[in-house]
């Protein structure tokens, strides 16, 4: 499968990580993340709505807000390789303790919560999608980007992100796999900007970056040709 997308704009935040000379000072350097880094407010959310969200879906609203608020789009795909884990934890833990639960963490516990309070936080109902798929949730949801613009939407913005994994779930993650809440926003159209093509992976390999992240390296650092590793398939990357 091959892809091609031009980048008409852009937004990310992660620990010690948020605007743009940051970002691209990050890209020229080692592809590492300061977990005990601070994480800058959020924006452009209205502060009720982020006290409601959990730490990635905030990042990811607050993402698409600032993309946004600069550019238009037709429509929204949002990624998270674990979704609402935090609210999800919290609802388990009171279930097994017989406590009752919270309202909110039980209405915002779904997958599309992020995606959802998007469209309201933006006022405009935007068509939206919610993409979770392993480790290649990223690589994933640039094919459901693909179908978008194959159905006519010109524009769509894609947001792949995480929160902070609960220390519980810690000990099950492969070694040095992300546990931090960031979010990459990425405004894409059609083109020949990049390519993407998946190919079989030759061995699984370890993934020091989520999978946008590594793109977001890479791609801030110039480089002509790179690739992103999945699960069973390595994601190979190409400048137009």
């Amino acid at each position: 499968m091959k892809l091609g997308f031009n980048i008409t704009d852009w937004q990310a935040s992660a620990p010690g990580l948020s605007d743009v000379a940051l970002w691209r000072a990050w890209g020229d350097a080692p592809a590492a993340i300061d977990v005990k880094a601070a994480i800058a407010k959020c924006t452009h959310l209205p502060m009720m709505t982020a006290r409601r969200l959990a730490s990635g879906s905030r990042l990811a609203v607050d993402t698409a807000l600032a993309v946004l608020a600069r550019s238009q789009a037709d429509a929204l795909v949002f990624s998270s390789r674990h979704g609402e884990l935090e609210r999800n934890y919290r609802i388990l833990t009171a279930l097994a303790e017989q406590q009752a639960l919270s309202p909110t963490d039980f209405a915002m516990s779904v997958h599309n919560s992020a995606v959802g309070n998007a469209t309201i936080a933006a006022k405009t109902p935007y068509v939206s999608s919610s993409v979770s798929a392993g480790r290649d949730t990223f690589s994933q949801a640039l094919i459901e980007v693909a179908a978008f613009h194959h159905a006519g939407y010109r524009r769509v913005l894609l947001v792949d992100f995480d929160g902070a994994i609960p220390e519980f779930y810690q000990p099950h993650l492969e070694e040095g796999e992300a546990h931090y809440p960031y979010a990459v926003g990425l405004l894409l159209e059609e083109g020949e900007q990049l390519q993407v093509e998946s190919m079989p992976a030759a061995e699984k390999s370890a993934l020091p970056l989520p999978q946008s992240l590594a793109f977001l390296h890479a791609w801030l650092g110039q480089e002509s040709s790179f690739a992103v590793t999945g699960e069973r398939l390595t994601w190979q990357w190409t400048r137009g």
